[in-house]
């Protein structure tokens, strides 16, 4: 039974592809600070492994790794998917608590859980890790500097790790989704349309779910680098 470790389980990317794995007959770790939305996860799949921890404490990753990684045997995939995004603003209105936060979380906190990762996938001789990018990977999105800057970021761990981990049979790739259907993305939808605008262009969260599954799906010898899923109605391609 293969075996992934999801940061930012309790809600939204992270709780949907939980359980699409879940159902697939994964073994799933199941990672955020919430406990208890973690357990509604996992319920009713005994193959399922609830280890609340803080991807901004290095403590918190360390354990989580190597206490998965016991419960399952070993660590086949990490899907890297915990981040935030702040209140959107210009960068002179974005407060230094606002940007140390996201870099915190949406930054070291990918670090973290990837170096853990890391070190237990040489331990053991591969293994995969898929890191939650953003179409803001790519393109920004107005007042959104913490978010972009740090998804930049996430782009640039992602390309050093796939070249670090080539020769120990480790790969990792970037998943950049544009707009999948969640909680955050609903209140974006909702102040945008209180601002008088259109709103935002969503798909099903599932479908972003069944992309990072086939990412973790590919045999050793093959490494999806980087994906971008998006939202078809998106205005992310075209010119003004």
């Amino acid at each position: 039974m293969k075996s992934i470790l999801i940061t930012g389980a309790s809600s939204g990317i992270g709780a949907a592809t939980a359980k699409l794995f879940l159902e697939a007959g994964w073994t799933v770790g199941l990672m955020a600070r919430r406990p208890e939305a973690l357990s509604d996860v996992a319920a009713d799949h005994p193959q399922s492994h609830v280890l609340p921890g803080d991807v901004t404490v290095p403590e918190d990753c360390d354990r989580v790794v190597s206490d998965f990684a016991a419960l399952a045997g070993r660590l086949d995939v990490l899907f890297n998917n915990a981040g935030v995004f702040v209140p959107a603003a210009p960068i002179d209105e974005t407060s230094v608590a606002d940007w140390t936060h996201a870099v915190s979380v949406n930054l070291t906190g990918m670090f973290l859980m990837a170096r853990a990762a890391f070190g237990q996938m040489r331990h053991q001789g591969g293994g995969r890790i898929i890191n939650n990018g953003s179409i803001s990977a790519h393109v920004p999105r107005e007042g959104a500097v913490t978010y972009t800057v740090t998804k930049h970021g996430v782009t640039g761990l992602t390309r050093q790790l796939a070249l670090d981990g080539r020769a120990l049979g480790i790969a990792c790739g970037q998943i950049d989704i544009g707009n999948a259907r969640t909680p955050m993305l609903e209140a974006l939808d909702a102040a945008q349309r209180d601002a008088g605008g259109e709103g935002v262009a969503m798909m099903d969260v599932a479908d972003a779910a069944r992309a990072v599954k086939h990412m973790a799906d590919l045999p050793p010898e093959a490494n999806v680098l980087t994906m971008t899923i998006m939202a078809n109605g998106m205005p992310y391609v075209g010119r003004g």
